[in-house]
Protein backbone atom coordinates (compact mmCIF):
# COMPACT_ATOMS: atom_id res chain seq x y z
CA UNK A 1 0.00 0.00 0.00
CA UNK A 2 0.99 3.49 -1.17
CA UNK A 3 2.23 5.35 2.00
CA UNK A 4 0.21 7.96 2.72
CA UNK A 5 1.19 11.86 1.41
CA UNK A 6 0.93 13.21 4.99
CA UNK A 7 3.22 10.68 6.27
CA UNK A 8 5.72 11.53 2.91
CA UNK A 9 5.60 15.17 3.53
CA UNK A 10 7.09 14.49 7.20
CA UNK A 11 9.51 12.24 5.97
CA UNK A 12 10.76 15.30 3.98
CA UNK A 13 9.24 14.27 0.44
CA UNK A 14 8.14 17.46 -2.03
CA UNK A 15 4.66 17.57 -3.37
CA UNK A 16 4.21 15.74 -6.87
CA UNK A 17 4.51 18.22 -9.20
CA UNK A 18 0.47 17.61 -11.08
CA UNK A 19 2.06 18.41 -14.80
CA UNK A 20 4.09 14.98 -14.08
CA UNK A 21 0.88 13.39 -15.21
CA UNK A 22 0.36 15.02 -17.98
CA UNK A 23 1.06 13.25 -21.51
CA UNK A 24 4.45 13.76 -22.45
CA UNK A 25 4.58 16.07 -25.47
CA UNK A 26 2.14 18.38 -22.97
CA UNK A 27 6.00 19.37 -21.57
CA UNK A 28 7.71 19.95 -24.17
CA UNK A 29 4.26 22.53 -25.31
CA UNK A 30 4.84 24.18 -22.02
CA UNK A 31 8.60 24.56 -21.88
CA UNK A 32 7.89 25.84 -25.52
CA UNK A 33 6.00 28.72 -23.99
CA UNK A 34 8.39 29.80 -21.24
CA UNK A 35 11.34 29.59 -23.82
CA UNK A 36 8.94 32.21 -26.06
CA UNK A 37 9.68 34.44 -23.06
CA UNK A 38 12.84 33.89 -23.32
CA UNK A 39 13.40 31.66 -19.99
CA UNK A 40 15.45 29.14 -19.18
CA UNK A 41 13.90 25.90 -20.17
CA UNK A 42 13.80 22.94 -17.66
CA UNK A 43 14.71 20.13 -19.04
CA UNK A 44 14.74 17.44 -15.68
CA UNK A 45 11.20 17.49 -16.82
CA UNK A 46 11.87 16.64 -20.27
CA UNK A 47 12.02 13.27 -22.68
CA UNK A 48 12.31 12.88 -26.38
CA UNK A 49 11.95 9.97 -28.26
CA UNK A 50 11.51 9.48 -32.37
CA UNK A 51 8.02 9.04 -31.26
CA UNK A 52 7.75 12.17 -29.32
CA UNK A 53 9.45 14.25 -32.31
CA UNK A 54 6.94 12.77 -34.94
CA UNK A 55 3.75 13.74 -32.62
CA UNK A 56 5.11 17.25 -32.42
CA UNK A 57 5.82 17.60 -36.04
CA UNK A 58 2.26 16.30 -36.75
CA UNK A 59 0.63 18.33 -33.95
CA UNK A 60 2.20 21.18 -36.02
CA UNK A 61 0.66 20.84 -39.67
CA UNK A 62 -2.75 19.98 -37.70
CA UNK A 63 -2.71 22.90 -35.85
CA UNK A 64 -1.12 25.16 -39.03
CA UNK A 65 -4.07 23.51 -41.33
CA UNK A 66 -6.75 24.41 -38.18
CA UNK A 67 -5.72 28.22 -38.03
CA UNK A 68 -5.74 28.88 -41.37
CA UNK A 69 -8.77 27.23 -42.08
CA UNK A 70 -10.46 30.35 -39.46
CA UNK A 71 -9.45 32.72 -41.59
CA UNK A 72 -11.33 31.44 -44.45
CA UNK A 73 -15.19 32.50 -43.98
CA UNK A 74 -17.56 30.03 -46.31
CA UNK A 75 -16.59 26.88 -48.03
CA UNK A 76 -13.13 26.31 -48.55
CA UNK A 77 -11.32 23.24 -50.66
CA UNK A 78 -8.05 21.03 -48.73
CA UNK A 79 -5.10 21.36 -50.65
CA UNK A 80 -3.18 17.70 -49.40
CA UNK A 81 0.03 18.91 -51.13
CA UNK A 82 0.86 22.01 -48.73
CA UNK A 83 2.01 19.27 -46.27
CA UNK A 84 4.56 18.21 -48.76
CA UNK A 85 6.27 21.97 -48.56
CA UNK A 86 8.20 24.33 -46.85
CA UNK A 87 10.17 21.33 -45.12
CA UNK A 88 13.71 23.39 -45.63
CA UNK A 89 12.55 25.57 -42.34
CA UNK A 90 12.65 22.31 -40.48
CA UNK A 91 16.03 20.24 -41.94
CA UNK A 92 17.84 23.69 -41.70
CA UNK A 93 16.89 24.15 -38.02
CA UNK A 94 17.97 20.39 -37.63
CA UNK A 95 21.18 20.75 -39.10
CA UNK A 96 21.44 23.72 -36.35
CA UNK A 97 20.78 21.77 -33.61
CA UNK A 98 23.32 18.82 -34.24
CA UNK A 99 25.98 21.22 -35.38
CA UNK A 100 25.54 23.06 -31.91
CA UNK A 101 25.60 19.85 -29.67
CA UNK A 102 27.28 17.34 -31.90
CA UNK A 103 27.33 14.29 -29.53
CA UNK A 104 24.30 13.26 -26.94
CA UNK A 105 24.87 14.19 -23.68
CA UNK A 106 25.19 11.99 -20.43
CA UNK A 107 21.60 11.35 -19.16
CA UNK A 108 23.21 12.51 -16.17
CA UNK A 109 24.52 14.82 -16.67
CA UNK A 110 21.94 17.98 -14.81
CA UNK A 111 20.45 20.50 -17.10
CA UNK A 112 21.91 19.69 -20.50
CA UNK A 113 20.22 19.00 -23.72
CA UNK A 114 20.88 16.80 -26.83
CA UNK A 115 20.41 17.71 -29.88
CA UNK A 116 16.99 15.83 -30.41
CA UNK A 117 15.74 17.42 -27.14
CA UNK A 118 16.86 20.77 -28.61
CA UNK A 119 14.99 20.08 -31.84
CA UNK A 120 11.53 19.22 -29.82
CA UNK A 121 12.15 22.35 -27.64
CA UNK A 122 12.10 23.90 -30.93
CA UNK A 123 8.94 22.35 -32.13
CA UNK A 124 7.35 23.29 -29.36
CA UNK A 125 7.91 27.00 -29.27
CA UNK A 126 6.63 26.76 -33.31
CA UNK A 127 3.33 25.19 -31.97
CA UNK A 128 3.01 27.67 -29.20
CA UNK A 129 3.80 30.66 -31.52
CA UNK A 130 0.88 29.38 -34.09
CA UNK A 131 -1.25 29.19 -31.55
CA UNK A 132 -0.14 33.04 -30.18
CA UNK A 133 -0.06 34.41 -34.19
CA UNK A 134 -3.14 32.83 -34.82
CA UNK A 135 -4.97 34.30 -32.09
CA UNK A 136 -2.91 38.11 -32.70
CA UNK A 137 -4.41 38.11 -36.66
CA UNK A 138 -7.56 36.77 -35.74
CA UNK A 139 -8.26 39.75 -32.90
CA UNK A 140 -6.58 42.51 -34.90
CA UNK A 141 -9.04 41.39 -38.40
CA UNK A 142 -12.70 40.87 -36.15
CA UNK A 143 -11.64 44.18 -34.76
CA UNK A 144 -10.29 45.85 -37.58
CA UNK A 145 -7.68 47.43 -35.84
CA UNK A 146 -5.76 47.02 -40.06
CA UNK A 147 -8.49 48.76 -41.70
CA UNK A 148 -7.41 51.61 -43.69
CA UNK A 149 -3.88 51.42 -41.69
CA UNK A 150 -0.97 52.46 -43.21
CA UNK A 151 1.09 49.79 -45.33
CA UNK A 152 3.97 49.75 -42.61
CA UNK A 153 1.47 48.74 -39.44
CA UNK A 154 0.39 45.72 -41.71
CA UNK A 155 4.01 44.66 -42.63
CA UNK A 156 4.64 45.10 -38.72
CA UNK A 157 1.60 43.60 -37.91
CA UNK A 158 3.19 40.47 -39.62
CA UNK A 159 7.00 40.60 -39.12
CA UNK A 160 6.40 41.15 -35.22
CA UNK A 161 5.48 37.34 -34.52
CA UNK A 162 8.40 36.43 -37.10
CA UNK A 163 11.03 38.35 -35.30
CA UNK A 164 9.59 37.23 -32.26
CA UNK A 165 10.01 33.57 -32.73
CA UNK A 166 13.32 33.87 -34.35
CA UNK A 167 15.23 35.82 -31.43
CA UNK A 168 13.36 33.28 -29.08
CA UNK A 169 14.78 30.26 -31.16
CA UNK A 170 17.97 31.36 -31.56
CA UNK A 171 18.28 32.31 -27.97
CA UNK A 172 17.54 29.11 -26.54
CA UNK A 173 19.73 27.12 -29.99
CA UNK A 174 23.03 29.23 -28.06
CA UNK A 175 22.60 28.85 -24.56
CA UNK A 176 22.69 25.30 -25.08
CA UNK A 177 25.69 24.77 -27.18
CA UNK A 178 29.55 24.46 -26.43
CA UNK A 179 30.53 27.75 -25.08
CA UNK A 180 34.37 26.46 -26.59
CA UNK A 181 32.27 26.04 -30.38
CA UNK A 182 31.97 29.85 -31.59
CA UNK A 183 32.20 28.44 -35.09
CA UNK A 184 29.39 26.37 -34.83
CA UNK A 185 27.40 28.85 -33.00
CA UNK A 186 27.90 31.28 -36.57
CA UNK A 187 26.78 28.01 -38.57
CA UNK A 188 23.87 27.54 -36.52
CA UNK A 189 23.13 31.18 -36.74
CA UNK A 190 23.27 31.16 -40.54
CA UNK A 191 21.15 28.38 -40.65
CA UNK A 192 18.28 29.93 -38.59
CA UNK A 193 18.32 32.56 -40.21
CA UNK A 194 18.38 31.18 -43.86
CA UNK A 195 15.38 28.92 -42.90
CA UNK A 196 13.76 32.42 -42.05
CA UNK A 197 14.12 34.04 -45.09
CA UNK A 198 13.26 31.05 -47.42
CA UNK A 199 9.83 30.36 -45.37
CA UNK A 200 8.79 33.75 -44.72
CA UNK A 201 10.43 36.06 -47.47
CA UNK A 202 11.40 34.00 -50.72
CA UNK A 203 9.05 30.79 -50.89
CA UNK A 204 6.30 31.02 -48.16
CA UNK A 205 4.77 27.63 -47.49
CA UNK A 206 1.23 26.66 -50.26
CA UNK A 207 -1.70 27.23 -48.07
CA UNK A 208 -3.88 23.86 -46.92
CA UNK A 209 -7.07 25.86 -48.16
CA UNK A 210 -7.94 27.30 -51.03
CA UNK A 211 -11.24 29.26 -52.20
CA UNK A 212 -13.53 27.26 -54.78
CA UNK A 213 -13.92 29.71 -57.76
CA UNK A 214 -17.67 28.41 -57.76
CA UNK A 215 -18.44 29.93 -54.23
CA UNK A 216 -16.49 32.65 -54.03
CA UNK A 217 -17.38 34.75 -51.25
CA UNK A 218 -18.00 38.38 -51.01
CA UNK A 219 -15.01 40.23 -50.54
CA UNK A 220 -14.22 44.55 -50.06
CA UNK A 221 -13.35 45.91 -53.19
CA UNK A 222 -8.97 46.69 -52.01
CA UNK A 223 -8.18 50.50 -51.46
CA UNK A 224 -5.19 51.48 -53.59
CA UNK A 225 -2.33 52.43 -51.91
CA UNK A 226 -2.27 55.50 -53.86
CA UNK A 227 -5.73 56.54 -52.33
CA UNK A 228 -5.67 59.32 -49.58
CA UNK A 229 -6.86 58.20 -46.34
CA UNK A 230 -10.67 59.48 -46.51
CA UNK A 231 -10.87 58.00 -50.00
CA UNK A 232 -10.09 54.86 -49.02
CA UNK A 233 -12.89 54.62 -46.85
CA UNK A 234 -15.44 55.59 -49.15
CA UNK A 235 -14.23 52.87 -51.50
CA UNK A 236 -16.83 50.10 -52.11
CA UNK A 237 -17.59 47.21 -49.66
CA UNK A 238 -19.35 44.25 -50.40
CA UNK A 239 -19.22 43.24 -53.23
CA UNK A 240 -18.79 40.10 -54.78
CA UNK A 241 -16.26 39.03 -57.55
CA UNK A 242 -16.70 37.78 -60.63
CA UNK A 243 -17.08 34.25 -61.11
CA UNK A 244 -14.58 32.71 -63.66
CA UNK A 245 -16.70 29.99 -65.20
CA UNK A 246 -15.65 28.81 -68.62
CA UNK A 247 -18.93 30.39 -70.67
CA UNK A 248 -18.05 33.64 -68.93
CA UNK A 249 -14.16 32.98 -70.66
CA UNK A 250 -15.82 31.75 -74.10
CA UNK A 251 -18.69 34.97 -73.80
CA UNK A 252 -15.33 37.36 -73.57
CA UNK A 253 -12.74 35.72 -75.74
CA UNK A 254 -14.77 36.90 -79.21
CA UNK A 255 -15.89 40.65 -77.92
CA UNK A 256 -12.57 43.04 -79.09
CA UNK A 257 -12.36 41.02 -82.38
CA UNK A 258 -16.09 41.38 -82.92
CA UNK A 259 -15.94 45.00 -82.00
CA UNK A 260 -13.02 46.42 -83.75
CA UNK A 261 -14.35 44.55 -86.84
CA UNK A 262 -17.50 46.50 -86.57
CA UNK A 263 -15.90 49.83 -85.99
CA UNK A 264 -16.60 52.37 -88.69
CA UNK A 265 -14.03 52.88 -91.18
CA UNK A 266 -12.10 56.16 -91.55
CA UNK A 267 -13.55 58.58 -94.14
CA UNK A 268 -10.60 59.75 -96.30
CA UNK A 269 -9.83 63.52 -96.07
CA UNK A 270 -11.41 63.60 -92.53
CA UNK A 271 -9.63 63.72 -89.62
CA UNK A 272 -11.29 60.83 -87.65
CA UNK A 273 -11.51 60.73 -83.86
CA UNK A 274 -11.45 56.73 -82.54
CA UNK A 275 -11.36 56.82 -79.50
CA UNK A 276 -10.26 54.12 -75.98
CA UNK A 277 -11.76 54.12 -72.95
CA UNK A 278 -10.27 52.27 -70.52
CA UNK A 279 -11.39 51.92 -66.52
CA UNK A 280 -9.27 48.35 -64.95
CA UNK A 281 -10.66 49.12 -61.56
CA UNK A 282 -13.62 46.80 -61.24
CA UNK A 283 -13.71 47.34 -57.04
CA UNK A 284 -14.33 51.29 -57.59
CA UNK A 285 -17.84 52.06 -59.67
CA UNK A 286 -17.13 55.53 -60.53
CA UNK A 287 -14.40 54.17 -62.99
CA UNK A 288 -16.94 52.41 -65.13
CA UNK A 289 -18.83 55.27 -64.81
CA UNK A 290 -16.11 57.78 -65.86
CA UNK A 291 -15.34 55.65 -68.88
CA UNK A 292 -18.76 55.56 -70.03
CA UNK A 293 -19.31 59.40 -69.69
CA UNK A 294 -16.16 60.26 -71.08
CA UNK A 295 -17.01 57.91 -73.82
CA UNK A 296 -20.54 59.62 -74.55
CA UNK A 297 -18.65 62.78 -74.63
CA UNK A 298 -16.17 61.81 -77.40
CA UNK A 299 -19.32 60.20 -79.32
CA UNK A 300 -21.48 62.82 -79.28
CA UNK A 301 -19.44 66.20 -79.59
CA UNK A 302 -16.44 64.63 -81.44
CA UNK A 303 -18.10 62.62 -84.34
CA UNK A 304 -16.90 59.74 -82.71
CA UNK A 305 -19.88 57.07 -83.07
CA UNK A 306 -19.79 54.10 -83.91
CA UNK A 307 -15.78 55.04 -83.84
CA UNK A 308 -15.02 53.82 -80.11
CA UNK A 309 -13.84 51.05 -77.92
CA UNK A 310 -14.88 50.66 -74.07
CA UNK A 311 -12.32 48.33 -72.54
CA UNK A 312 -14.12 47.90 -68.19
CA UNK A 313 -13.43 45.61 -65.74
CA UNK A 314 -16.66 45.20 -63.92
CA UNK A 315 -18.79 41.79 -62.97
CA UNK A 316 -22.20 43.28 -64.95
CA UNK A 317 -19.96 43.82 -68.14
CA UNK A 318 -17.54 40.77 -68.09
CA UNK A 319 -19.40 39.32 -71.05
CA UNK A 320 -20.50 42.39 -72.94
CA UNK A 321 -16.82 44.75 -72.66
CA UNK A 322 -13.36 43.52 -73.73
CA UNK A 323 -11.71 43.22 -70.19
CA UNK A 324 -9.69 46.20 -69.80
CA UNK A 325 -5.96 44.45 -69.52
CA UNK A 326 -2.74 45.45 -70.39
CA UNK A 327 -3.16 42.64 -73.27
CA UNK A 328 -6.42 44.19 -74.71
CA UNK A 329 -5.27 47.14 -74.45
CA UNK A 330 -2.53 47.02 -76.70
CA UNK A 331 -4.19 44.67 -79.17
CA UNK A 332 -7.24 47.69 -79.11
CA UNK A 333 -4.75 50.06 -80.18
CA UNK A 334 -3.17 47.60 -82.56
CA UNK A 335 -6.30 46.94 -83.62
CA UNK A 336 -7.15 50.53 -84.30
CA UNK A 337 -4.56 51.19 -86.19
CA UNK A 338 -5.80 49.11 -88.94
CA UNK A 339 -8.89 50.43 -89.42
CA UNK A 340 -8.13 54.80 -88.62
CA UNK A 341 -5.76 55.72 -90.56
CA UNK A 342 -2.26 56.27 -88.54
CA UNK A 343 -1.25 59.33 -90.26
CA UNK A 344 -4.36 61.71 -90.53
CA UNK A 345 -6.89 60.23 -87.79
CA UNK A 346 -6.78 60.89 -83.98
CA UNK A 347 -6.21 58.14 -81.44
CA UNK A 348 -8.12 59.66 -78.17
CA UNK A 349 -7.29 57.32 -74.68
CA UNK A 350 -8.73 58.09 -71.51
CA UNK A 351 -7.12 56.08 -68.57
CA UNK A 352 -8.96 56.16 -65.32
CA UNK A 353 -8.21 54.34 -61.96
CA UNK A 354 -6.24 54.68 -58.83
CA UNK A 355 -2.70 55.78 -59.56
CA UNK A 356 0.80 55.37 -57.60
CA UNK A 357 3.21 57.42 -56.86
CA UNK A 358 6.05 55.35 -59.10
CA UNK A 359 3.23 55.79 -62.57
CA UNK A 360 1.49 52.54 -62.29
CA UNK A 361 -2.02 52.72 -62.59
CA UNK A 362 -3.86 50.21 -60.16
CA UNK A 363 -5.70 47.40 -61.68
CA UNK A 364 -8.15 44.88 -60.09
CA UNK A 365 -10.52 42.64 -61.24
CA UNK A 366 -10.66 40.08 -58.21
CA UNK A 367 -9.97 36.77 -58.95
CA UNK A 368 -8.62 37.36 -62.05
CA UNK A 369 -5.15 38.82 -61.79
CA UNK A 370 -4.22 41.87 -64.06
CA UNK A 371 -1.10 43.48 -64.30
CA UNK A 372 -1.15 47.86 -63.46
CA UNK A 373 -0.61 49.60 -67.02
CA UNK A 374 2.60 52.43 -66.90
CA UNK A 375 3.48 55.16 -69.24
CA UNK A 376 6.71 53.27 -71.20
CA UNK A 377 4.39 50.21 -72.42
CA UNK A 378 1.58 52.33 -73.68
CA UNK A 379 4.04 54.72 -75.53
CA UNK A 380 5.39 51.29 -76.79
CA UNK A 381 2.39 50.02 -77.87
CA UNK A 382 1.31 53.31 -79.57
CA UNK A 383 4.52 53.48 -81.40
CA UNK A 384 4.42 50.13 -82.58
CA UNK A 385 0.68 50.59 -84.01
CA UNK A 386 2.55 53.47 -86.05
CA UNK A 387 -0.42 55.75 -84.70
CA UNK A 388 0.82 59.63 -85.41
CA UNK A 389 -1.81 61.71 -83.82
CA UNK A 390 -2.58 61.22 -80.43
CA UNK A 391 -4.74 62.55 -76.98
CA UNK A 392 -4.06 60.92 -74.18
CA UNK A 393 -6.13 61.54 -70.63
CA UNK A 394 -5.12 60.09 -67.61
CA UNK A 395 -7.68 60.39 -64.31
CA UNK A 396 -5.60 59.19 -61.55
CA UNK A 397 -3.78 60.29 -58.88
CA UNK A 398 0.05 61.02 -59.44
CA UNK A 399 -0.98 61.20 -62.97
CA UNK A 400 1.70 63.94 -63.75
CA UNK A 401 4.27 61.07 -64.23
CA UNK A 402 2.66 60.45 -67.46
CA UNK A 403 3.54 63.55 -68.92
CA UNK A 404 7.10 63.32 -69.64
CA UNK A 405 7.28 59.65 -71.20
CA UNK A 406 3.84 60.36 -73.39
CA UNK A 407 4.99 63.93 -74.54
CA UNK A 408 5.66 64.42 -78.47
CA UNK A 409 4.72 67.16 -81.13
CA UNK A 410 1.78 65.01 -82.27
CA UNK A 411 0.61 64.36 -78.94
CA UNK A 412 -1.35 65.89 -76.14
CA UNK A 413 -1.26 64.39 -72.93
CA UNK A 414 -3.55 65.97 -69.70
CA UNK A 415 -3.96 64.33 -66.38
CA UNK A 416 -6.14 64.93 -62.89
CA UNK A 417 -2.68 65.51 -60.97
CA UNK A 418 0.71 65.97 -60.99
CA UNK A 419 3.56 63.62 -60.17
CA UNK A 420 3.22 64.39 -56.24
CA UNK A 421 -0.51 64.85 -55.91
CA UNK A 422 -3.62 62.45 -55.33
CA UNK A 423 -6.11 63.55 -57.50
CA UNK A 424 -9.83 63.70 -55.81
CA UNK A 425 -13.05 62.20 -56.04
CA UNK A 426 -12.89 58.28 -56.62
CA UNK A 427 -14.91 56.80 -53.89
CA UNK A 428 -18.08 55.02 -52.83
CA UNK A 429 -19.67 58.72 -52.60
CA UNK A 430 -18.59 59.75 -56.09
CA UNK A 431 -20.68 59.46 -58.84
CA UNK A 432 -17.69 61.01 -61.24
CA UNK A 433 -14.19 62.42 -60.09
CA UNK A 434 -13.49 65.84 -59.67
CA UNK A 435 -11.34 65.85 -62.96
CA UNK A 436 -14.32 63.56 -65.21
CA UNK A 437 -16.91 65.87 -63.92
CA UNK A 438 -14.85 69.12 -64.64
CA UNK A 439 -13.02 68.19 -67.93
CA UNK A 440 -15.42 66.11 -69.86
CA UNK A 441 -19.17 66.32 -68.38
CA UNK A 442 -19.24 69.70 -68.03
CA UNK A 443 -16.61 71.65 -70.25
CA UNK A 444 -16.25 69.49 -73.28
CA UNK A 445 -19.74 68.24 -73.27
CA UNK A 446 -21.21 71.70 -73.55
CA UNK A 447 -19.09 74.53 -73.49
CA UNK A 448 -16.22 73.84 -75.57
CA UNK A 449 -14.72 71.70 -78.30
CA UNK A 450 -10.59 72.54 -77.63
CA UNK A 451 -9.24 69.95 -75.06
CA UNK A 452 -6.50 72.71 -73.91
CA UNK A 453 -9.44 75.79 -73.40
CA UNK A 454 -11.46 72.43 -71.29
CA UNK A 455 -8.26 71.97 -69.04
CA UNK A 456 -7.96 75.35 -67.80
CA UNK A 457 -11.44 76.16 -67.18
CA UNK A 458 -11.50 72.46 -65.36
CA UNK A 459 -8.20 73.31 -63.19
CA UNK A 460 -10.12 76.41 -62.14
CA UNK A 461 -13.02 74.57 -61.19
CA UNK A 462 -11.25 71.45 -59.68
CA UNK A 463 -9.07 73.57 -57.08
CA UNK A 464 -12.23 74.92 -56.03
CA UNK A 465 -14.18 71.78 -55.43
CA UNK A 466 -11.39 70.59 -54.00
CA UNK A 467 -11.25 73.31 -51.07
CA UNK A 468 -15.08 73.11 -50.76
CA UNK A 469 -14.53 69.28 -50.18
CA UNK A 470 -11.54 69.83 -47.58
CA UNK A 471 -8.93 68.54 -49.42
CA UNK A 472 -5.93 68.23 -47.31
CA UNK A 473 -2.72 66.84 -49.04
CA UNK A 474 -2.90 69.79 -51.63
CA UNK A 475 -4.08 70.33 -54.56
CA UNK A 476 -3.93 67.70 -57.19
CA UNK A 477 -2.63 70.42 -60.45
CA UNK A 478 -3.85 68.60 -63.04
CA UNK A 479 -1.40 68.82 -65.80
CA UNK A 480 -1.77 69.33 -69.89
CA UNK A 481 1.60 69.30 -72.78
CA UNK A 482 0.57 69.74 -76.59
CA UNK A 483 2.73 69.02 -79.14
CA UNK A 484 3.25 71.81 -81.64
CA UNK A 485 1.80 69.25 -84.54
CA UNK A 486 -1.03 67.83 -82.41
CA UNK A 487 -2.28 71.64 -81.63
CA UNK A 488 -2.68 72.48 -85.42
CA UNK A 489 -3.90 68.44 -86.43
CA UNK A 490 -6.68 69.52 -83.68
CA UNK A 491 -7.65 73.00 -84.99
CA UNK A 492 -8.44 71.60 -88.17
CA UNK A 493 -10.72 68.93 -86.48
CA UNK A 494 -12.14 71.66 -84.57
CA UNK A 495 -13.00 73.79 -87.72
CA UNK A 496 -13.91 70.54 -89.36
CA UNK A 497 -16.77 69.47 -87.15
CA UNK A 498 -18.50 73.27 -87.00
CA UNK A 499 -18.70 73.01 -90.22
CA UNK A 500 -20.53 69.78 -90.59
CA UNK A 501 -22.38 71.03 -87.56
CA UNK A 502 -23.14 74.04 -89.77
CA UNK A 503 -24.01 72.27 -92.31
CA UNK A 504 -26.26 69.84 -90.91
Amino acid sequence: MDQPLTEQLAAGASLPDPASRAPGFIHWLIEGARTLLFKRPRWERLTVSPARLAWLVVLELLLTCAVQRIFIPGPADFHWKAATAGWAHTILVAWACYVLIPRPRAASQPGAAGPAALLALLLGQSLCMTVYGGLLFLVLLRTGALTGAAEWVHWLAWLAPVAWITGAALTAMLRESAPARPLAKAFAFAAVMLSVLLTYLIDRPEAFWRVPVAALPARPAPPSPAAPPDEQQETEEGEEGIRLTQEVFEAQAPLLPAQLAALKPQRPGVIDMYTITFAPFEGEEVFRRESRVVADVMSKRFDAAGRGLQLINHRETAAELPWATPLNLERAIAGLSKVMDPKEDVLFIHLTSHGASDGELAADFWPLEVEPVVPAALKYWLDKAGIKHRVLSISACYAGNWVAPLSGEDTLVMTASDADHTSYGCGKKSDLTFFGRAMYDEQLRTSTLSFEDAHAAARKIILQREKEAGKDDGYSNPQIKVGKRIRATLERQREQLAGSKSAG
